[in-house]
């Protein structure tokens, strides 16, 4: 397919133009012609195919020139495919089995073709309906961990690590999508905004709020400057795919250089909007187990976190930064400098977990949790929960425990009628 022009696939067309494809040919066998091919994209940019053939299954997704649930009116160039290839392989190192194995990837088309995880499902479904997933806090926390260390100058060398930033470097128009619709639409009436109506009252007071915007604004300053490791972008509960087992991280298109605490906070924010969702979907009887257990998977993110964070910087700090000669082979405690590292990250990580959970329901892309709840009364009540209780995540971050800040917060707004 590298010879031919870009041209957005079809179920009609799709086999007759990666049936050539040896690596993809051999992994599903038997006839391309008699491949079954289904469209199930429904997400917001892309093409996504499953395609089954006499031995396996595979999933194949293509970048589309435009931005999906919007049109061709907001134009997207097909290189975010690449970047999200760049950032697949990159992951599958720092974390081995943690994402989906890349089959083939074709730039030209903007095409890739990777495993196709079976039986998982979309772990925000998964949270509506009340389903559990084991291990799910120790695996997530783990994945941010590794891939923030990893994907840093405490694990690369100097050198490396300043050209592989130099290789994302180039993927200006994804990155450019979260400053606006993340870190700036939620707090003015940007065009493409949309919210409950219930909620106008708490929106005029949330955009009247310096201190927020003014904090907002140097979270922004922050992704955009700061190039401590790669992540993944966009971690939410749409881009993880589980059994009630196993779990797997999808969807890296967003992937750049930032900073440490954006996955993880990004995270967070949307366990915690599962959480605040949760009396729309349950029934009395069941809801404050459920919550619970949401409640301590966020806990398990941040406790495993930081285990792992630990015994990384205990066991494979050897990149540029806080290197052993100036610590332990002076007889040195580095742990002060590990604590410091910590409070940076998480600092960070506050502070996008309290703005992810308001640009969720003020600005273009909203989530499920919130948005499949029909009573836009009751919705409203549970969406001005999560908004207030993100402004305090943004401005009491400073000198935080995050697990104490996260709990405390969550019990009071659960309890509490905003509107």
């Amino acid at each position: 397919m590298a010879s031919i022009q870009y041209a957005a696939l079809t179920e009609e067309t799709l086999s007759s133009r990666i049936g050539a494809i040896k690596p993809i040919a051999q992994r599903l066998g038997g006839d391309p012609s008699g491949w079954s091919i289904e469209e199930v994209g429904d997400g917001n940019l892309n093409l996504v195919f499953i395609v089954r053939g006499t031995l396996d299954t595979v999933i194949v997704k293509q970048a589309l020139p435009y931005v999906r649930m919007v049109g061709d009116s907001w134009p997207l160039p097909l290189y975010r495919a690449t970047y999200e290839h760049h950032a697949l392989v990159r992951q599958a190192e720092r974390d081995p089995g943690s994402v989906p194995e890349v089959i083939h990837f074709d730039e030209n088309q903007a095409l890739i073709a990777m495993e196709y995880l079976t039986p998982h499902t979309i772990l925000r479904k998964k949270l509506i309906e009340g389903e559990r997933v084991e291990g799910l806090g120790e695996f997530l926390g783990k994945f941010c961990a590794r891939t923030a260390f990893r994907g840093s100058e405490l694990s690369m060398q100097s050198a490396d690590k300043k050209a592989d930033v130099g290789v994302f470097s180039g993927n200006v128009a994804i990155p450019a999508i979260t400053e606006a619709l993340v870190f700036t639409d939620p707090y003015y009436p940007a065009e493409m905004n949309h919210h409950n109506a219930v909620l106008d009252p708490l929106v005029t007071a949330l955009r009247s709020d310096v201190a927020l915007k003014v904090a907002a604004q140097q979270m922004l300053q922050a992704f955009a400057s700061n190039t401590e490791t790669m992540v993944h972008g966009d971690l939410h509960s749409g881009s993880v795919m589980c059994t009630d087992r196993e779990s797997k991280v999808i969807d890296p298109e967003f992937s750049q250089y930032g900073p440490m605490g954006f996955d993880v906070g990004m995270l967070i924010a949307n366990f915690l909007m599962s959480f605040f969702s949760q009396p729309a979907h349950r029934k009395s009887a069941d809801l404050s187990d459920y919550q619970g257990w949401l409640m301590a998977q966020i806990m398990t993110v941040i406790s495993r976190f930081d285990e792992e964070f630990t015994r990384l910087w205990d066991s494979e700090r050897t990149g540029m930064l806080y290197p052993a000669a100036l610590f332990e082979d002076q007889g040195h405690s580095s742990q002060p400098a590990l604590q410091a590292v910590l409070d940076g990250i998480w600092h960070d990580a506050l502070g996008i977990c309290g703005i992810e959970m308001h640009r969720r329901v003020l600005s273009l892309a909203h989530n499920a949790d919130f948005e499949t709840i029909e009573n836009i009364e009751e919705r409203g009540k549970l969406e001005a929960r999560n908004l207030m209780m993100g402004r305090d995540l943004v401005l009491q971050r400073s000198g935080s425990d995050p697990a104490q800040l996260i709990e405390t917060l969550a019990s009071r707004y659960a309890e509490e009628d905003v509107l």
